[in-house]
């Protein structure tokens, strides 16, 4: 009902693909956990660090309360990569959530896209860590989502009707 929008994000060598929320309203990145018991959990994919020979153990806890609902679980480190660029970076490994949303959305987890000074746990945002040179990134939304698309850096020069442009300012 074109509500929410989706990536991949590839976690861990060797990766681990994740299908996720571009968040611009958050900072964060997470995805559930291997050893999370609850039921969205056993229904999308999980990241397992035993299956990554770059993940480093962080342990602090690390949780986020959204209005449709929380996450729970831990900080760990690993490379992470979508739309060309990658980083080293802490994200969240969830162990529990709680809320509808999390039932019934098809996402395994959320790449924050705002500012650090947001950050859960004041960690590097997924843009501040990354190897692009430019940080920046624009969306292209249509109603059928095959033809919606995400650029990282920048934005089309070409082959679009500007409707709305938002200046952000701090």
């Amino acid at each position: 009902m074109n509500t929410q929008y989706f990536i991949e994000v590839e976690i861990g060598t060797p990766a681990q693909k994740f299908t996720v929320v571009p968040d611009t309203g958050s900072s964060n990145l997470w995805v559930y956990s291997s050893n999370c018991r609850s039921i969205p959990c056993r229904t999308h994919d999980t990241y397992n660090s035993n299956n990554s020979s770059t993940y480093e153990e962080g342990g602090a806890s690390f949780e986020i309360q959204y209005g449709s609902g929380g996450i729970k679980g831990f900080e760990s480190t690993d490379n992470a990569a979508f739309g060309g660029a990658t980083s080293k970076m802490g994200f969240g490994e969830i162990q529990h959530c709680s809320g509808a949303s999390f039932y019934v959305s098809q996402m395994d987890g959320i790449v924050g896209l705002g500012y650090d000074t947001i950050s859960v746990n004041h960690l590097p945002t997924f843009m501040t860590a990354s190897d692009l040179p430019e940080k920046s990134f624009s969306f292209y939304m249509k109603n059928n989502p095959d033809e919606s698309i995400m650029v990282m850096p920048g934005h089309l020069t070409e082959g679009y009707t500007e409707l709305y442009k938002h200046n952000v300012v701090e």
